[in-house]
This record gives C-alpha cells, sequence and structure tokens, in this order.
C-alpha cells in the first residue's frame, strides 16, 4: 500500500489524478528551517522526516514531500497574514523564482530520497491584482502565495520543468522511482 504521509490535499490530488491508490497518514513535524540550511536541503529533510515519521507495514511504501518557493535565496512559506501574502506577491511580481519539491519514499528496503525544480516566472501584477488576489482567500494556504492551479494560473507567463511539481508533487519522479522498483500500480 503506499501512504502519503501529508495532509495537503493537491498532493492527494496529483496522486489520485495519477491513478494511484494510497492512503494519507499526515505527518506532524516542525517545518521550520534550520539555521544556514538551504533551501533544497530543508525540502529533502523534511521530506525524509515526513517518510519516517509515520506507521507502516512491511509491505507498505511511504511517500513523503515537502515543496517550498524560493527567491533570491530566501525560502517563502505560507503567508500568516493577508499582509504577509501581499508582501510575498509583490516580491514575486515580474520576476522568476524557483518551486523546490523534496520527495522521500520508505521501503523495506530503505530510502530512496530527491529533488525537483522547477522554474516559473510571473507577470508584473498591480497593486489591485494583488489586493483582489489575496481577497479570494486561494494564497493563504499556499507556499509562495499562491496557487498555479487555481486563480493564480492567470499571472504565470512561463514555466520551466514539472507543472505538477509547482502544485506540490514532481509525480514524474514517483512514478520513475517506483517503476524502477517494480512497484507502479
Amino acid at each position: 500500500m503506499l501512504i502519503l504521509a501529508s495532509q495537503s490535499p493537491r498532493r492527494a490530488e496529483i496522486l489520485k489524478n495519477a491513478g494511484f491508490d494510497f492512503v494519507v497518514r499526515p505527518a506532524d513535524l516542525d517545518e521550520a528551517p534550520l539555521p544556514g540550511e538551504s533551501p533544497q536541503a530543508h525540502v529533502e529533510r523534511l521530506a525524509r522526516a515526513k517518510a519516517l515519521a509515520v506507521e507502516a507495514g512491511a509491505d507498505d511504501i511511504v511517500l513523503g514531500a515537502d515543496t517550498v518557493v524560493v527567491i533570491d535565496g530566501r525560502i517563502l512559506g505560507k503567508p500568516v497574514d493577508a499582509a504577509d501574502a501581499a508582501r510575498m506577491l509583490q516580491a514575486l511580481s515580474g520576476r522568476e523564482h524557483e518551486v523546490i519539491t523534496g520527495v522521500c519514499l520508505r521501503r523495506r528496503s530503505g530510502l530512496t530520497c530527491g529533488s525537483t525544480v522547477s522554474r516559473v516566472w510571473f507577470a508584473p501584477l498591480s497593486p489591485g491584482e494583488i489586493a483582489a488576489y489575496v481577497a479570494s482567500g486561494e494564497p493563504m494556504d499556499k507556499a509562495g502565495a499562491y496557487a498555479i492551479q487555481g486563480l493564480a494560473s492567470r499571472y504565470i507567463t512561463r514555466i520551466e520543468g514539472s507543472y505538477a511539481n509547482v502544485v506540490g508533487l514532481p509525480i514524474d519522479w514517483l512514478y520513475r522511482n517506483l517503476n524502477e522498483h517494480n512497484v507502479v500500480q
């Protein structure tokens, strides 16, 4: 059985849409970056910790994942309030940034962990566009204060890499790694 160690509805939707059977067992962890930790090391550490944090049977596979938005080397987490969301969106306006997802699979034979990086370009946003998007409520539980699959899609001018990664789970990475171990569903 595949176990998703995340409470993200976006990750669950990606898995479901890709035809995976799975159960959700969220891991409860402190997700704060460690001092001096790079964004890539941060998401890989959290993905591994999530994969190790939940109970599983001997034949189960546990999937841990964590996604961050990075601009100018800074991690943009989930906004704490509307003003924080507006600040993040202003920082992304008219700029390129990275979305990095750490992924870790735990099996009886051990761990397979890695990360995927996608590059995303935002159109310049007016103060009114930012205010309207923040007022929609969509940014409030999203890393970087936006959902590429939602209303924010109209602000994205270009993407390099995995779209699913930007949503929250590089499904191609998961499929490739499960396939290599003959456990594709």
